[in-house]
């Protein structure tokens, strides 16, 4: 016969611990716009890492000092559409709207912590470049960041490969493309073919993006 006590009794949830852990890569940023040089970067951390998945993470507002400064010159759904475009060809790539659909500053230790509580069995692997790895000491919660992921460094002329942080460092090639070069070659009426794929190409020229 059964007691108050054993009816009361929860049954514990059961977590497969065998469950093998995902490995993904994230590439974070304001994309605007995305290029080139994003997807050829993106490619190469994830082949050579042999990694499931790359994530691109478009900021909603920077974490730089200056952010009006640096804060994007055209809307959110246009960024976000013309990822879509960039990436929509390989299957290895995904979009991840965290920090858009959390708004404000878009700190990375505030997103890391939200992954990982939406996804315990994955490893993160987050994509910097060399320039901005000298700038690591000043990032937000750099301490706890540093044991929650694993920091993938691109190599660049001119910066050296070390840090006082763990850093997996990955070769690419070098290719001398910035989404800022790519917004005064617009404004300027100068051609921006092969610099992004053909339908963001077609996507700005139609939305008349970047030409204030």
């Amino acid at each position: 016969m059964n007691t108050k006590s054993q009816l009361l009794t929860k049954v514990k949830p059961q977590f497969n611990t065998n469950r093998p852990r995902r490995h993904v890569g994230i590439l974070g940023g304001t994309f605007n716009p995305i290029h080139m040089g994003h997807l050829v970067i993106a490619e190469q951390v994830y082949e050579q890492l042999c990694l499931n998945k790359v994530l691109f993470l478009p900021d909603k507002i920077p974490p730089h000092k200056n952010v009006k400064k640096e804060r994007p010159s055209i809307s959110s759904d246009d960024r976000i559409e013309m990822i879509k475009m960039a990436i929509r060809d390989n299957i290895h790539f995904d979009l991840d709207l965290t920090d858009i659909n959390r708004g404000g500053v878009s700190y990375t230790y505030e997103t890391i912590k939200l992954l990982k509580e939406y996804n315990p069995d994955t490893e993160y692997y987050f994509i910097i470049g060399g320039d901005m790895v000298e700038n690591l000491p000043d990032w937000a919660h750099i301490d706890e960041l540093v044991n929650m992921i694993h920091f993938v460094g691109v190599c660049r002329k001119g910066f050296e490969k070390k840090s006082k942080y763990p850093i997996l460092w990955v070769n690419t090639p070098e290719l001398e493309i910035s989404s800022s070069m790519i917004r005064d070659r617009v404004k300027k009426g100068r051609s921006i073919k092969y610099l992004v794929p053909d339908e963001v190409e077609e996507y700005i020229k139609d939305r008349g993006l970047f030409l204030d």
